[in-house]
């Protein structure tokens, strides 16, 4: 896709900061807010509310840099595999925040980080996918030479946002910015990951496959 070969790794770079400082202004300024709280004199009454404010928007901040060092950080060397369980446990951290359920099936095994970081992509996709709650079902088949992985979102009005249909269906974006990156960013992870990734609605639920692809020698 042209898009992805006009993308310098330098804009690349600074669309994904953009989309994790989007992901954690709202706690931090939540913690800001209860921290001016506390600071007025004569407001003793919403000292035990703002506490909890700072507390819980302080756990909600941490879950979502913990999630977002995984899915897109470097996470170790090139070549370095990742292991499922702690990305098992960013996940469940960053969807405790969320209005969906998840259901982590997969077994706890080391994988490639591209793939790792793949699977974490993709549940933010699926995340968009029941706005109004819902649960995401992921979980693999395979081993870890050959993996095909399986997440399911379903939920009230489960759908499949335009932007992000487009762009895994290898469309080019009206513009591509912080909102639009994160699923330009998973695109190129299956590529590098070696994976074909598929989304499609079935029913009530919304279908995302990320299978192995198969060399044509094979």
């Amino acid at each position: 896709m042209s898009v992805f070969k006009e993308l310098s790794s330098l804009d690349l770079a600074a669309l994904v900061a953009s989309r994790v400082c989007h992901d954690i202004i709202s706690p931090v300024g939540a913690i800001t807010n209860g921290l001016e709280v506390l600071d007025e004199e004569g407001n003793e009454d919403m000292a035990d509310f703002a506490m909890d404010l700072i507390r819980k928007s302080a756990r909600q901040a941490s879950a979502k840099l913990q999630f977002a060092r995984l899915a897109f950080g470097a996470a170790g060397s090139a070549g370095a595999s990742i292991d499922l369980g702690d990305a098992q446990e960013v996940a469940v951290g960053y969807m405790s925040n969320e209005k969906a359920n998840l259901e982590w099936t997969m077994p706890r095994l080391l994988l490639p980080k591209n793939q790792v970081k793949l699977i974490l992509n993709l549940l933010l996709l699926m995340n968009q996918c029941v706005p109004r709650g819902g649960t995401i079902t992921i979980s693999m088949e395979g081993d870890e030479s050959a993996p095909n992985f399986l997440l399911k979102a379903e939920g009230t009005n489960a759908r499949i946002p335009q932007v992000v249909s487009e762009i895994l269906s290898g469309q080019e974006p009206e513009r591509v910015d912080a909102h639009t990156v994160q699923p330009i960013y998973a695109v190129l992870l299956a590529g590098e990951a070696g994976l074909n990734i598929e989304l499609e609605k079935d029913g009530d639920a919304v279908i995302c496959k990320a299978n192995t692809q198969v060399s044509e020698s094979a």
